[in-house]
């Protein structure tokens, strides 16, 4: 199973990219992460934010995989406790599917990449800097993983 990050955004800070590094190294073989950056819409081209979205949606959609299970990170989605993305991320390698988590742009993400997601997950009700996400999402996928495998890293 992969764990695909599809992330609208390219440039990013050293240290949003150590961070993010960190835990995509510590992850097995049979759960490795992915980073799939998709260049963003210009913001000075004179397009509506939904216009930018939209572009930004096709671009999303070039290089979702075919089968994935995709899950929109939005701030009115789901927060789910670690326990339960363990048992999510459980029930995923069990389904044998690679699981594509989607990041939107500074404006969010289109309508219709909402609508295609299998479900809306919100990593905090805060409103969090994209780069950051990245590093969160990384770190809470090794942590449920740890979680699954009764690794000490996790603690409650």
């Amino acid at each position: 199973m992969k764990l695909l990050i599809l992330a609208v955004g390219n440039k990013m800070p050293s240290w949003i990219t150590e961070g993010f590094n960190e835990y995509t190294k510590r992850m097995p073989r049979e759960a490795r992460i992915e980073l799939v950056e998709i260049k963003p819409e210009a913001r000075n081209s004179g397009k509506t934010a939904a216009q930018i979205m939209e572009a930004e949606a096709q671009r999303i959609n070039a290089v979702l995989p075919a089968g994935a299970l995709c899950i929109a990170l939005d701030e009115r989605g789901a927060t789910p406790t670690t326990r339960q993305l363990a048992q999510q991320m459980q029930d995923w390698m069990q389904q044998g599917r690679d699981v594509a988590f989607i990041i939107g742009g500074a404006d969010g993400l289109h309508e219709s990449v909402k609508q295609q997601a299998r479900q809306l997950m919100a990593l905090s009700a805060l409103t969090l800097p994209h780069g950051m996400v990245r590093v969160l999402l990384a770190e809470q996928l090794y942590r449920a993983h740890s979680l699954m495998h009764n690794h000490p890293y996790h603690r409650e």
